[in-house]
């Protein structure tokens, strides 16, 4: 079931999961670039996953989940772009991505490297992309590595037309 691109809210059915089903993100992959970026931060997967209460994982630790992750991070590379940030959304996708270790007291902590050519990859990808669209997202993409705890060099664009 497809999803409307002014909610801010996907729910991700166990069928879907199941099926690597992604139609839920058509409504976005189906916009425009520029409008793509205008809910830039904005979007939340909702996982609707069967689990016992007694089970201790986290949710990126969760393979059926991961393999979703994955599938929806290969046909739609600009999502971290569109998910929103301060409330563990991007971050929670990443880790269905990386290697990552959890702990209640330290929280998510990504594996240094994979973290650093993750995001390197993306933001060369994602500039592309904006870029054979007539469009920046540079500051955009700055914001999605800070928040995963990644600093760019000042002079990290400089090399790049």
């Amino acid at each position: 079931m497809a999803s409307d691109p002014s909610a801010s809210s996907v729910q991700i059915t166990a069928q879907a999961i199941e099926a690597l089903e992604i139609s839920a993100l058509e409504p976005w992959a189906a916009l425009p670039a520029h409008q793509l970026l205008q809910h830039s931060a904005s979007l939340t997967l909702q996982f609707d996953w069967p689990r016992s209460v007694d089970d201790p994982r986290e949710l990126s630790e969760i393979p059926e989940l991961r393999l979703w992750s994955l599938r929806a991070d290969a046909a739609c590379p600009w999502l971290p772009l569109l998910l929103e940030r301060s409330s563990g959304q991007l971050a929670r996708h990443v880790a269905m991505l990386l290697p990552h270790s959890f702990s209640r007291s330290e929280g998510l902590r990504f594996a240094s490297e994979s973290l650093e050519l993750w995001i390197t990859h993306r933001l060369f990808g994602l500039d592309l992309w904006a870029r054979a669209h007539g469009l920046n997202c540079r500051q955009n993409l700055a914001q999605v590595a800070a928040v995963l705890g990644y600093e760019l060099d000042p002079g990290f664009w400089d090399r790049l037309p």
